[in-house]
């Protein structure tokens, strides 16, 4: 008896797969990005433990004798400790303002009704277009007008005003996608509009807030141009005016500048990583559930 014929499967005559060639090149534009973003952070890092004579004799490759005393050195600087108190309550303090004051506005926007509401609104947006060296002059005046000139707190209310539009942008329009039936639900069961703010639609903004902190954190620490026109006591300036001086003080001793850097650097590295991980949880405890 003759066999069952059975079905030959054929190939396919055209491969459906990516072409090689456009595979190598994607991976050797990202291998060579990725080179591009780690080797400024490998050249800061690995010349902050050289001797001056080891990085004249090789200011690429590693430390033949790795050494601390950089860091000592940047450490017993003239104020450095002071600069760094003060960029940490800077960031902090004004980082922790935009956040209260942008939620609380954003949720008015997004679940209230008030007259004028959306032309406030409107006004509002085109804000975070305008930048900040163009307030420069304005500013200034306002703030010698004040009689606060070389105070933290007139810096911190600056920093403030310039996050708040682009933070209540982004809170609006997380809130405005939670259900209102949420909403009524919990005034049904008795709990007040500023209840129901914070414990409910506060937990459901997490992710946004954890995103807004992020970027706020890190433009407040890296910020040069406000601190610098502000703050003109060297006891109050900030760590990234005071690296700038540091720097014309050990022009020639790069091993101490780099080292000065790495400590700059290194707070914002640990709070990314730390928001990275917080902005998972986030995601997760923020979803709504059917």
């Amino acid at each position: 008896m003759n066999e069952p014929n059975r079905k030959k499967k054929r190939k396919p005559i055209f491969d459906r797969r990516k072409p090689i060639i456009s595979t190598v090149i994607g991976q050797i534009f990202m291998v060579a990005l990725t080179v591009a973003i780690i080797f400024p952070l490998y050249f800061m890092f690995s010349n902050s433990m050289k001797t001056r004579q080891d990085y004249l004799d090789d200011a690429i490759g590693l430390p033949t004798t790795p050494t601390a005393q950089n860091f000592i050195d940047a450490f017993q600087g003239k104020d450095f400790g002071q600069w760094f108190i003060n960029s940490t309550i800077l960031t902090v303090t004004a980082s922790a303002i935009t956040l209260i004051v942008a939620f609380i506005a954003a949720y008015a926007f997004a679940k209230m009704q008030f007259k004028g509401r959306n032309l406030l609104f409107r006004f509002t947006v085109p804000l975070m277009s305008v930048p900040p060296i163009a307030m420069i002059i304005p500013q200034f005046q306002l703030v010698a007008a004040a009689n606060m000139t070389n105070t933290l707190y007139a810096v911190v209310l600056i920093y403030v005003g310039i996050m708040l539009p682009m933070t209540v942008y982004l809170f609006r329009n997380f809130i405005i996608g939670i259900p209102d039936s949420l909403l009524e639900s919990a005034q049904i069961d008795g709990c007040t509009r500023w209840r129901a703010m914070w414990t409910i639609v506060m937990p459901l903004t997490l992710p946004a807030m954890i995103t807004s902190t992020l970027v706020n954190l890190v433009w407040v620490w890296n910020e040069l141009l406000i601190a610098l026109v502000f703050l003109q006591d060297d006891t109050l300036r900030t760590l990234m005016v005071g690296v700038t001086l540091f720097k014309s003080r050990y022009t020639l001793n790069i091993p101490v500048i780099m080292a000065g850097l790495v400590i700059v650097t290194i707070p914002l590295l640990v709070i990314y990583i730390l928001a990275q991980r917080r902005l998972v949880e986030g995601l997760l405890s923020g979803s709504l559930k059917e």
